[in-house]
């Protein structure tokens, strides 16, 4: 068995040329001086009893009319997100002309301080959009600080894929290698600045990976390797989850925006059905045994999330607002008019739905996070630990997970977390389900049906860097819950015995679409699937999953 660092990632010789390079960067940049070197993963603090922490829902994904292709003000937004119980939110608005150039990221930022002031209960990031050089787009989180909004734009001028021209290269070329350096660059330079103290903290999570293809296994790993304490993973589900279910929903609409298919521009290895969301949920973390499992396999603390990715709600009866009209302005809503102003109008009212494929922060898509407390940096911290579980349609209220020792059951573990115990121990997984007890937004009185536990072997670095399956994953347990409902349960399900380092992780979903998966009954026997163009109802195929406990024998 191979050994391994602390976070159990190894690097290359080429992550070693990229590091010098963003040394050098950092260096000449105005941001503060450069560490010597980019920062290897750091231990989280252990926490091994989920019920000490606070589970707050956080919405990482969100845009405003700071974004050109969305349309409601933050004070909106924000209202929604409290009414639907979210505790942390961030606005991620697109990089773009208007919001670099045009005072769209410093009026972003007042707003934002008058709504910690007006909203002390609620917590609120500025972050960005980030069109990552030759792939698709990621979430950019900051704590707050005096230095944000800076780093933020000269981030967006310097690295910004859209703003730059590196968008969608072929695979194999100069284009995509040069354009991959920039995205491994753009991530070592925020871990800059949080080493040098210019920023307190900077997350980096990759946006909807599969939507169209363009994110490699390759690049996944070398964004990691960049710098792991900034790059923690990607959404495990997608936003845009109504996109099947709206005023403008058409014989193609797929949950999630999944609506597309291979391109000159995508990674080949991917099979057609990468291209559309399982259960809602993103291929690469549905597949047990695929993309989300090779890199756990590896060692690597990669995390999941999901999210609203709010632009334009579904059904809603608010159309863009009007831009101003004569010399220089275009006729509508365009980029240009909204690099000209900065940001869109204010919406108006209309008498007719409107077109949309989101639903409001946490209406539907909620992660929950397991923080210390409730501020900024132990939202960021829950977050870089992987103290995470995510669901749709408020599936459940309440979850903990613990993973322990049969005979020593002090010695424990909780999601993000490491179990560590002698060879040859018997373990076993602590599930506590708090049932929905009101019903969602679609009328509907939420019932968990089944939990699955998923258990995989970490085998260590791969010599394919785009790899993508991980042979000894699979699911070891199906347990039905269906008959308990209504109060608070608990279930203790035998792992087997600690030979070998790994990972457990569960799921779980209302039962009322599953089959077959991918890679076989013997590996997924009751996996997420993918619906009928046009038939994605997300209210009726709700799925919940955990971030993984690892286990390390000695």
């Amino acid at each position: 068995m191979p050994t391994h660092t602390p976070s159990g990632f190894s690097r290359r010789t080429f992550l070693a040329a990229a590091a010098a390079a963003v040394t050098t960067a950092s260096a000449a940049s105005s941001f503060g001086p450069a560490a010597s070197s980019i920062a290897t993963a750091a231990t989280p603090a252990a926490v091994t009893d989920p019920k000490a922490l606070r589970w707050l829902v956080f919405d990482h994904h969100v845009h405003s009319v700071y974004s050109h292709d969305a349309k409601y003000a933050m004070t909106t937004i924000l209202d929604q997100a409290q009414r639907f119980g979210v505790d942390a939110i961030a606005f991620t608005e697109h990089s773009n002309v208007g919001h670099a150039n045009v005072g769209g990221v410093f009026n972003a930022a007042r707003e934002i301080e008058a709504a910690r002031t007006a909203r002390p209960d609620l917590l609120v990031f500025q972050g960005l959009e980030w069109y990552i050089p030759a792939a698709e787009h990621g979430t950019v989180l900051v704590a707050p600080g005096p230095r944000v909004t800076e780093v933020l734009r000269h981030f967006e001028l310097t690295y910004d894929g859209k703003l730059n021209q590196w968008e969608k290269p072929r695979p194999n070329t100069s284009d995509a290698a040069d354009w991959l350096q920039h995205a491994v660059e753009g991530i070592g330079w925020l871990g800059q600045q949080r080493a040098a103290g210019v920023i307190d903290d900077v997350l980096v999570l990759a946006n909807h990976p599969s939507r169209l293809g363009i994110d490699s296994p390759g690049e996944l790993r070398a964004w990691q390797d960049a710098d792991p304490d900034v790059f923690v993973g990607f959404e495990g589900a997608p936003g845009a989850q109504a996109s099947g279910l709206a005023a403008n929903t058409t014989d193609r609409s797929q949950r999630g925006e999944y609506e597309n298919a291979r391109s000159d521009y995508s990674y080949p290895g991917f099979p057609s059905e990468a291209y559309r969301a399982h259960g809602g949920f993103d291929w690469m973390t549905a597949v047990v045994g695929g993309m989300w499992d090779a890199l756990l396999s590896e060692g690597r603390r990669w995390w999941i999330t999901t999210n609203s990715d709010l632009h334009l709600k579904n059904f809603d009866t608010t159309r863009v607002g009007d831009f101003p009209t004569g010399s220089g302005w275009d006729n509508g809503a365009t980029l240009a008019n909204f690099n000209r102003a900065g940001r869109r109008p204010d919406p108006v009212s209309t008498a007719a739905p409107q077109g949309g494929s989101d639903l409001w922060p946490g209406e539907f898509s909620r992660t929950h996070v397991g923080a210390v407390d409730k501020t900024h940096m132990a939202v960021l911290d829950a977050v870089r630990a992987g103290r995470m579980w995510v669901d749709h349609g408020h599936l459940v209220a309440g979850l903990a997970v613990t993973l322990r020792a049969v005979d020593d059951p002090a010695n424990a573990a909780t999601l993000g977390g490491t179990l560590r115990v002698p060879t040859g121990t018997k373990i076993e997984i602590v599930i506590e389900v708090e049932p929905t007890a009101q019903r969602n937004s679609a009328g509907i009185l939420p019932r968990l049906a089944h939990l699955d536990v998923i258990r995989g072997e970490i085998t260590g670095a791969v010599s394919d860097r785009d790899a993508m399956v991980a042979p000894r994953t699979r699911v070891i347990e199906l347990r039905d819950v269906s008959d308990r409902s209504g109060s608070p349960f608990q279930i203790v399900i035998p792992v087997g015995t600690a030979d070998v380092d790994g990972y457990v992780r569960v799921r779980g979903s209302d039962g009322k679409v599953h089959g077959t998966g991918p890679r076989g009954a013997e590996v997924d026997p009751r996996a997420p699937q993918p619906h009928a163009a046009g038939q994605g109802n997300p209210w009726l195929d709700t799925w919940l999953y955990t971030n993984p406990i690892f286990v390390a024998v000695r």
